[in-house]
Parts: C-alpha cells; sequence; structure tokens
C-alpha cells in the first residue's frame, strides 16, 4: 500500500527564482493527499534554502533531494520518482504554475481508467522580448493547436513537463533513460516506452498550465535546439529509424537551413541569436519572424546532422 494518493516529482537546477510557482500554487491544491519531491541537480543558487523555507512552512508534504554535483535531468527524475510513496506520478518541472483543481484533475483521470498517461500542454509565458514579440507567442499557441488537432495515436510525442502516470507503469518501463544526459528527448522517450508498454493517452485540455519559460531570446532556443537535435539521434538508435519521420528539410528554405546548419556551433548560436534579437525590431515583423525561424531550425538540424557539438552539460 502506498501512503499517498499522487506524488509531485520536481527536477530542478537553477531554480530558486521560480520554484515559488509550482510550490505555491501546489500549496492551494483541493486535493491534500499528495507529497511534493523536489530534485536540485546539484544546488548552484541555494535552491535548497527556498525549499526549506516553503517545508519549515509545513502546508506540503514536501522532501528535498540534493545532488553533491550535476547529474542530468534523468537522473533527477529517477530518484525522484523512485523515493515517491504514492500510487499515480505526476511530472512537473520548477517553472511551471497550476490552478488549484491540478492534483485532483490529474487523480480523477487515473481513476477513470488504469494505465493511462496523462499530459496537460504548457501555455508559454514569455518577458517583452523581441524573441517573443516576432517567433515566440505565435509558435506557442500553434504548437499547442496542433497538438490537439493531432492524430491521438501520435500523442506520446507530447510527453513532457506536465504529465503523470500509475508508478506501475514507471516501474514496468524501467524508469526515464540515463543516455540522455545532456538536454532534450528523455521525455519523448518515456512516452515513447509507455505506448510500447500499452499506456492510453490522455491529452487533457484542462490540465494546461502556465509556463515561465526559459527559452526568452533566440540564442536561449537554438541552443536548446542544438541540444535537442543531437538528442534526438539517441532516440533513433534506440527506437530505430522507423520511431520518427525523416527530418528532410527541401526547397529554398531547406537549402537555407541546410547550409546555416554547417557553421551552427555553441558559440555560433549564441552570437547569431543575439544578433537576430538586435535586427528583429529594425525590419518587418514577417522578416523577424523568418530569420529567428531559420537561426533555430538551422540549429536543430545541425544538432542531428552534428552531434558532437552539443557537448556541454545543460
Amino acid at each position: 500500500m502506498t501512503t499517498y494518493q499522487a506524488a509531485v516529482i520536481i527536477p530542478s537546477r537553477g531554480g530558486a527564482p521560480k520554484l515559488h510557482y509550482p510550490l505555491d500554487a501546489l500549496e492551494a491544491q483541493t486535493e491534500k493527499n499528495f507529497q511534493v519531491i523536489v530534485v536540485l541537480d546539484g544546488d548552484i543558487d541555494n535552491s535548497a534554502a527556498v525549499v526549506q523555507r516553503y517545508i519549515d512552512r509545513g502546508r506540503l508534504n514536501l522532501s528535498m533531494i540534493v545532488f553533491d554535483q550535476n547529474q542530468g535531468r534523468v537522473a533527477a527524475l529517477n530518484a525522484g520518482y523512485r523515493a515517491a510513496d504514492a500510487a499515480i506520478l505526476i511530472r512537473c518541472d520548477d517553472d511551471i504554475e497550476m490552478n488549484e483543481e491540478y492534483i485532483s484533475r490529474h487523480i480523477a483521470y487515473h481513476q477513470e481508467q488504469p494505465r493511462r498517461a496523462v499530459m496537460g500542454l504548457v501555455h508559454n509565458i514569455f518577458p517583452d522580448t523581441p524573441h517573443a514579440k516576432f517567433y515566440g507567442h505565435y509558435r506557442d499557441q500553434r504548437f499547442r493547436d496542433d497538438a490537439y488537432s493531432s492524430d491521438p495515436a501520435g500523442w506520446w510525442h507530447y510527453w513532457a513537463a506536465n504529465c503523470s502516470m500509475p508508478s506501475e507503469l514507471y516501474h514496468t518501463v524501467g524508469g526515464y533513460d540515463p543516455r540522455y544526459r545532456l538536454y532534450g528527448w528523455e521525455d519523448v522517450d518515456m512516452g515513447k516506452m509507455l505506448a510500447d508498454a500499452g499506456a492510453k493517452f490522455v491529452l487533457a485540455r484542462d490540465l494546461e498550465v502556465r509556463h515561465y519559460i526559459a527559452a526568452t531570446t533566440t540564442a536561449g532556443k537554438a541552443r536548446r535546439a542544438l541540444f535537442s537535435g543531437s538528442a534526438r539521434n539517441i532516440f533513433l538508435e534506440k527506437h530505430g529509424q522507423d520511431a520518427l519521420k525523416p527530418i528532410k528539410p527541401s526547397g529554398v528554405w531547406g537549402f537555407a537551413v541546410r547550409f546555416m546548419a554547417q557553421f551552427m556551433t555553441e558559440r555560433s548560436v549564441n552570437y547569431l541569436g543575439n544578433l537576430v534579437d538586435w535586427l528583429a525590431p529594425r525590419v518587418p515583423a514577417q522578416i523577424a519572424e523568418k530569420i529567428i525561424a531559420l537561426v533555430v531550425e538551422s540549429s536543430s538540424y545541425a544538432g542531428t546532422r552534428y552531434p558532437h557539438r552539443a557537448q556541454k552539460n545543460f
């Protein structure tokens, strides 16, 4: 028997300025029978003191795991999941803010039907930056529209920062794969493993949450795209080349993406991203969106073609 109906696992690195978003929201939940486990992947900004203040307030069944040094998000997730003492395991990033019915709704979806994999999308909240104005808001809305209208058979692709599963399903698939040591694709990989294990996916509109996004500049978005493109290769090596549609940029746009990808490294991505954000307010909006998209998409393609370029811990 488990002690709690649900456990919320929050992996974090450098989360001191943002952990208040999920922790304040979790204190306000209508459902009280749940635990919260924050896993700090190396405490680089005194995040432990922030979590300790919430522990001392005593409004949550809250505990903390602190790694001595950076081990990566997968290690943090697995540590939290394995420490949980609950029937339902909820993944929650350290920069999302949910409404007061968040826990109760996750639990309700699992009570309706066993072996469910339940997901809510995130609504990205941007500061006022050129990246957000000319690219971020539009792409975020399009991503959510595309997801809600997509074929349920492919919903496992959307497994990410706001999701839940029964604890027995987590143990059946063996946890998050440690091969995803840097940034990206550990969540999609988990979604694929759950699908292969026969989980029934739910993409729930009423579980959508606010996400105070970290990638607020083109440089930040493109760097993540570079690392994510690299991690995609790990996924294909594991699940086979047929598990995803091949990436084949075509036409004039495809030529531009392939050409730019030749020069995309962590250093050049940062330089070009900052340059584009300076340029974007000075050109027509449609052109601004295109040049930002070119930097992001060519960075992603570079990651798939030259995975060795994504080397540093994220």
